[in-house]
């Protein structure tokens, strides 16, 4: 593949990008996503069939009382299956734990099967069935997420995770409508087998996912090494203490009390289908088989329709906790009217009706809204939060509630010890309903705990810095909590930081909230909240902004930035109100604001005086005067007469005048004026000013900022600058602008496009890059990278084996070390659209250390983070070994093939576009000193480079290699706008004449020896 080839888009059905648009799916994302739904899918119906099989055999059994057993047993299972998965991954590569897992799950049902047909074993074989359960779910999960996020980066995975994990509920329908038909042809015991072989399906999916996606999991010879300091240093940084520490305490009772309801319900619902067991002869095992799997597969059927259309909508429409609170209150609800009735055979079916909304809702809101929970705790200690909740908080609240059950169980048959069968669960059922009913106000009454404690961390979290995405924020609640601080005695730097993150967050309806705190705010904070206010006017606060206006005592800049609030925003504004504001002895920003409303709003009449107020403050002698002015200016929908005075301003003495009347322009479309605008990004005085002033301009700024960026022979400084202000624009059409760039742009260029894209608020510029790309797009990307760091070892291996004499040799390997320094850095930027950002910077801080370790930890930091095709490439690009072994590493995509040196510097040549400037001038340089022979394109592409060193190496190299090429070019070379340049082009020529005159001469002198005459 050649450096240049870059294959970005390709040519797909439009019915299948529709497709995948309405599933919120990107083309090289379906693929795994159908794969992961796929193994989900089947290894769950799988599941699903072998626990409805056992459950029913176990009723029919052991009956209900026996479940509690299970549950403190399953809370052993749960914790050691854990311990055991971190133990493979640590003795055995990733992708082989994830298919070992897979058969596991299914190994133990063919034991099962030949004990349920044993008449000696089967018993035991259904007690070993039940826990084989609980030990099914806890690796199915461990299996399901640990490959999902392996095979999508963290922002795929929000994309495909909901459709990945609804492969369950559709499990849910498959295997509950066709359970009762396969038990009828097949038998409930011969059914263990078929489910043995669905999971061997899913694990069979797992393989070839493992193998096909090969780069997405880590290698294990690479592990991280880190001395006993710095593991006590990072347990120090994951402690929590404090408001977060209560907070903590709330998620865990929050995620114990879903455990101990779903254990409850589990446990009443299996009670009542005991009961209908025993009371009613005419049912049997088999029939109860069949309820559960029409149960299971109605529901499914609900929940997939809940997931896919409702979920979303319901927690955005009304916010994450008041979401959170319908499970509970649901529960309760229908417990208690449980507890009311108390006879069959409504109980039975108010306990179906509790088993069925506890699930529909746990396994759609309560999964849609759990895992936001856990946003406000620091991300240092969010991991090992969550998997203290996940991986010993619910195991031991299992055991613990088992534990209690039984002990509640065995208290009444001894309290109680003459009562029927009937009695028994008369009793048991009203307890147990208490309880469910108890245990849900408990899980309610943490819910409204939670918000509170939410959003006060959010804005804490907010002061801290340590808040990197608002995505799942419950903005109700933030807003609540927002209110709270602003009417609390805090410091002032705290409040404008919340201002700043409500304008951030929720920049349309932050006048709804600071509107009616206004007058009791500080004057700092006031003109904060007015500004951003103004930028999104609302009609129905103007009432409240006249009240503002006429009853407090407002410091000038604040009443400014009210009154165009109020005017602004007012359909029929009355003008007479203004002219107040126009008399000398106002505030010249006041009186600055009122005249810039008057020449928008005011009649012919008032506009005069309006000009001729702020006429005068551009005239005035004192500065604040004429700045005001020029605000005036541009806050007024047209410059009009005042016109004439632009020029004089943009040349006045005063700094802050230039810049104001830079600003002027900008505001008022001045289109004649542009070029002023452009010509003050030479400047280092007026060079922000300029680019606030194009950044305002928005899409008709484009134009001019591309015109500087994409000219090579402007400055550096200047073209960063206007790829700067490109940047900041932040319009679709700056965006893609910059993207269409990106896509032709090579060294320097490419480097400040990527970083200003990835500078993007709420990652937008990310997406517009893989939108437009697509994620094949940025592994070509870091591919050419790959690629041209080839082409810098095979010069350096090749330059140093010649072992020329000379420095010169010497300073083009340094520079082709530094080519190689950026290639590595632009990777490190590609990386970052493609996978988290504070991921890929601490790999590449770890990895720019002189230790070992630090090294060996960012190589396992990426490894565990990358997947794309040439991951192993990448790698071994990244570790510290020779320039030999890393071309061997390159083999894949570069041939490295040995070259002479003169050969080798020609095919550097043929890159000239990707080296540096430095690089380019070494390259002349060393073709200069050691007498090679340059293809002509490269001498005059060099004597035609922007940068003038690049010309002045290329013009000696020129003056040795063809004199007359040389003398050709001089009238042209002589005119380089660079003085260095030009003079060193006159000093060359003069050289050439100098010795065409030394042979002249000495040609008469043999003349006239030989011709004395």
């Amino acid at each position: 593949m050649k450096l240049s080839e870059l294959p970005i888009s390709q040519n797909r059905s439009p019915i299948l990008r529709k497709l995948l648009q309405w599933f919120n799916l990107r083309p090289e994302e379906a693929a795994r996503t159908l794969l992961m739904f796929l193994f989900y899918t089947s290894t769950s119906v799988g599941m699903l069939w072998f626990e409805v099989s056992t459950a029913a055999l176990f009723i029919g059994e052991y009956g209900a009382d026996s479940l509690p057993w299970i549950y403190i047993a399953s809370a052993g299972i749960g914790t050691g299956l854990g311990f055991l998965y971190s133990w493979m991954q640590k003795v055995l590569p990733l992708r082989s734990v994830i298919v070992l897992i897979g058969l596991l799950m299914a190994l133990p049902l063919p034991l099962f099967w030949f004990g349920l047909n044993t008449a000696v074993m089967f018993t035991y074989a259904i007690f070993l069935m039940r826990l084989w359960v609980e030990a099914l779910y806890v690796l199915s999960e461990l299996n399901t997420s640990i490959t999902a996020n392996q095979l999508f980066n963290i922002r795929e995975i929000k994309r495909t995770f909901p459709l990945v994990s609804s492969g369950i509920l559709m499990a849910d329908v498959l295997s509950g409508f066709s359970l009762p038909l396969l038990r009828s042809l097949i038998g409930l015991e011969n059914l263990v087998l078929l489910a043995c072989l669905m999971m061997i399906m899913g694990a069979g999916v797992l393989f070839y996912i493992s193998r096909h996606y090969r780069q997405s999991f880590p290698d294990i010879s690479r592990r991280r090494s880190q001395d006993t300091h710095s593991d006590a240093e990072f347990s120090k940084k994951r402690q929590i203490h404090g408001p977060i520490q209560k907070y903590v305490v709330l998620v865990v009772t929050f995620f114990v009390m879903l455990q101990v309801l779903l254990l409850l319900i589990d446990f009443e619902y299996l009670s009542q289908l005991e009961q209908s067991l025993t009371q009613n002869l005419n049912v049997d095992v088999e029939d109860i088989a069949d309820f559960l799997a029409v149960f299971s597969g109605v529901l499914g059927m609900f929940e997939l329709l809940m997931q896919w259309f409702v979920s979303s909508r319901v927690v955005e429409r009304m916010g994450v906790f008041s979401v959170a609170m319908i499970p509970p209150s649901s529960t309760a609800t229908l417990a208690f009217l449980a507890l009311l009735v108390l006879r069959q055979p409504i109980l039975f079916w108010v306990i179906i009706l509790l088993k069925f909304v506890d699930e529909l809702l746990r396994y759609t809101l309560v999964a849609s809204t759990s895992p936001i929970l856990f946003q406000p705790i620091p991300e240092r200690a969010r991991g090992g939060v969550q998997s203290m909740v996940r991986g010993m908080a619910e195991p031991i609240a299992i055991g613990l509630t088992g534990a209690g059950m039984l002990l509640l169980l065995s208290m009444v048959r001894m309290a109680f010890p003459s009562l029927s069968n009937i009695g028994f669960f008369n009793i048991q059922n009203g307890l147990f309903l208490s309880i469910i009913a108890i245990a849900s106000m408990v899980w309610l009454w943490t819910v409204w705990q939670l918000r509170s404690q939410y959003t006060n961390l959010l804005v804490l979290g907010a002061e801290w810095g340590q808040l990197g995405s608002f995505s799942d924020i419950d903005l109700n609640a933030f807003q609540d909590a927002l209110v709270r601080v602003l009417q609390e005695p805090r410091p002032e730097a705290d409040k404008q930081s919340c201002i700043e993150l409500l304008t951030h967050l929720n920049p349309r309806g932050a006048g709804d909230v600071l509107m009616p705190l206004l007058p009791t705010l500080s004057p700092t904070l006031q003109r904060q909240s007015l500004n951003a206010m103004v930028l999104h006017p609302n009609a129905a606060h103007l009432g409240a902004m006249r009240s503002l206006v006429e009853r407090h005592a407002l410091p000038p800049d604040v009443l400014a930035v009210a009154l165009r609030y109020i005017w602004i925003t007012d359909a029929t504004p009355n003008t007479a109100e203004l002219r107040a504001y126009l008399k000398p002895d106002v505030a010249p920003v006041v009186r600055g604001t009122a005249a810039s409303l008057l020449l928008r709003h005011g009649d012919p009449k008032e506009k005069a005086k309006a000009t001729d107020v702020v006429r005068r403050m551009l005239i005035n002698p004192d500065e604040q005067e004429r700045v005001m002015g020029c605000r005036a200016l541009g806050e007024a929908l047209y410059m009009q007469s005042l016109r004439l005075y632009i020029k004089p301003l943009l040349q006045d003495e005063s700094l802050r005048v230039r810049r104001a009347m830079l600003d002027a322009i900008a505001a008022t479309h001045s289109e004649e004026f542009y070029p002023v605008l452009v010509r003050a990004l030479y400047y280092k005085s007026t060079r922000e000013a300029a680019m606030r002033a194009l950044v305002r301009l928005e899409n008709d700024a484009i134009p001019l900022l591309l015109a500087i960026a994409e000219d090579i022979h402007k400055p550096d400084t200047v073209r960063n600058a206007a790829w700067s202000a490109l940047g900041k624009i932040q319009t679709i059409e700056a965006m893609d602008a910059l993207v269409t760039r990106l896509m032709t742009a090579w060294g320097n260029t490419r480097r400040t496009i990527l970083r200003i894209l990835l500078k993007y608020p709420h990652e937008a510029g990310i997406e517009a890059v893989i939108d437009t790309l697509g994620r094949p797009g940025l592994e070509m990307f870091i591919d050419q990278e790959l690629m041209f760091m080839g082409h810098a070892y095979a010069a350096i291996v090749d330059f140093q084996s010649a072992r020329l004499e000379g420095g010169t040799a010497d300073l083009l390997v340094s520079a082709l070390k530094d080519v190689d320094a950026d290639a590595k850095e632009r990777l490190f930027l590609l990386m970052r659209f493609l996978y988290k950002s504070d991921t890929i910077q601490a790999a590449a801080f770890n990895l720019e250390s002189t230790s070992t370790a630090s090294i060996a930890q960012g190589l396992e930091i990426l490894d565990n983070t990358i997947d794309i095709p040439n991951k192993s490439i990448l790698l071994n690009m990244l570790e510290r070994q020779n320039n030999r072994d890393k071309l061997q590493a390159l083999s894949e995509i570069y041939q490295y093939v040995p070259l002479s040196a003169s050969e080798r510097l020609r095919a550097l040549l043929e890159l000239r576009h990707f080296l540096s400037d430095w690089a380019l001038a070494c390259c002349f340089q060393l073709a200069y000193q050691q007498r090679w022979r340059l293809h002509p394109d490269h001498a005059i592409s060099g004597i035609r480079h922007p940068t003038g060193y690049v010309r002045e190496a290329a013009m000696v190299y020129l003056h040795a290699a063809s004199p007359r090429t040389f003398n050709d070019l001089y009238p042209t070379l002589c005119q380089d706008p660079n003085p260095v340049v030009s003079a060193l082009a006159e000093r060359l020529f003069r050289s050439i004449h100098n010795r065409s005159n030394l042979a002249n001469s000495n040609d008469s002198l043999s003349i006239s020896r030989t011709n004395p005459a």
